[in-house]
C-alpha cells in the first residue's frame, strides 16, 4: 500500500440536500420517498430531518455517518437514522440513492406496526444497520418518488407492507464507531481511508507519535473497544464495499492484508459467524 503521505488526495464535491419539505411525511402518508443519482466522490452536507429515515442505494455504495457511526452501506443493506439525527453522506461508487421517511407517532420511534413480535425489543432510538430484503426493495420501487404525486389506495398498501418489512429485517453488526477525542478521531479516519496502512496497535501509536498504552487507552475511553476490534469492524466495512463492486475474495483478502484467503474467511466467520460466501452474497 502506498503512504497516505504520497498519495494525492481525493477530491471531493459538496452538494446540497435536496429540500426535504415536499417528501415530508404525515399520519396520512406515513412513508415517502425520495430518489437521487450522485456520482463516487460527492459528500451530502450535514443534515437532519424530524422525522425517521431509511438510507439505502439501490446501485452503487456510500458511506453514511452519523451521530458517533460510520456505514459502508451497499445495496444489500441500509441504515435507520432516528428523527434529529444530523447525519452526512459520501458516494463511494457512482449510487442511486433511494431514502424513506417515516412519520413518527410520539412518543414512540421507530416503523409503524411496533406492537409486533418482529420489532419487540428493539431499540429504534439509535442508528442501525438492516438487511434489505429482495421483498423491501421491491417495495421501495413501487413507492412514488414523485413529490407532486397524490396519495392513493395502493401507496397506502405499499407502505403499510413495507413498514412491516422494515420491522421485520434482520439487524446486521455493522458499524465503526468514530471517537469525539480530535485526536484518536485523526488517526481513525486515516485507517478508514487506508485500512491495511495500519495492522498493529504499535504502527498507528508510531505515527501519531504517543505510547502504545495511550493510544489503548483512548480506544477504551472513547470507544470502549481495543483497535484490533475496532480496526476489524474497518475491515468488514471495506470488504462489503469492494464486495459490492464485484471484486474476488481472493483479491478483497489480499488488499485487506490478509496473508491468505483463509484467514480472511476466519477473521469475517468470527466477527459474523457466517462464512464470506455468504455475508456478501447480498452485495454482490
Amino acid at each position: 500500500m502506498p503512504n497516505a503521505s504520497t498519495t494525492a488526495p481525493t477530491t471531493i464535491s459538496t452538494v446540497m440536500p435536496i429540500d426535504p419539505a415536499p417528501y415530508a411525511p404525515s399520519a396520512e402518508r406515513p412513508v415517502r420517498v425520495k430518489a437521487r443519482r450522485l456520482r463516487a466522490d460527492t459528500r451530502v452536507m450535514p443534515h437532519s430531518h424530524a422525522w425517521a429515515q431509511v438510507a439505502f442505494s439501490t446501485t452503487g455504495v456510500v458511506q453514511l455517518t452519523a451521530a458517533d457511526h460510520t456505514y459502508i452501506v451497499p445495496p444489500s443493506r441500509a441504515v435507520w437514522i432516528p428523527p434529529g439525527v444530523e447525519h452526512v453522506v459520501t458516494v463511494v461508487e457512482d449510487a442511486e440513492l433511494r431514502t424513506l421517511y417515516l412519520h413518527q407517532h410520539a412518543p414512540n420511534v421507530g416503523p409503524a406496526g411496533l406492537t409486533t413480535k418482529a420489532a419487540a425489543g428493539r431499540d429504534w432510538q439509535r442508528c442501525r444497520v438492516i438487511e434489505v430484503s429482495a421483498l423491501m426493495r421491491e417495495l421501495v420501487q413501487q413507492l412514488q418518488a414523485d413529490p407532486a404525486a397524490p396519495a392513493s389506495e395502493r401507496e397506502r398498501c405499499v407502505a403499510a407492507l413495507l413498514q412491516d418489512e422494515l420491522c421485520r429485517a434482520r439487524v446486521v453488526p455493522l458499524g465503526v464507531g468514530l471517537p469525539a477525542d480530535k485526536r484518536l478521531r485523526a488517526l481513525c479516519e486515516a485507517v478508514l481511508d487506508d485500512p491495511a496502512r495500519h495492522a498493529t496497535l504499535q504502527s498507528l501509536a508510531l505515527e501519531a507519535g504517543a505510547s502504545v498504552r495511550t493510544v489503548s487507552r483512548l480506544f477504551r475511553q472513547q470507544l470502549g473497544t481495543t483497535f484490533a476490534e475496532w480496526r476489524q469492524q474497518v475491515l468488514l466495512a471495506k470488504a462489503l464495499s469492494m464486495a459490492a463492486r464485484k471484486r474476488p475474495m481472493s483479491h478483497i483478502a489480499s488488499e485487506l492484508g490478509y496473508a491468505s484467503a483463509s484467514a480472511f474467511t476466519a477473521m469475517v466467520r468470527r466477527s459474523v459467524g457466517v462464512p464470506p460466501s455468504r455475508f456478501f452474497a447480498a452485495a454482490r
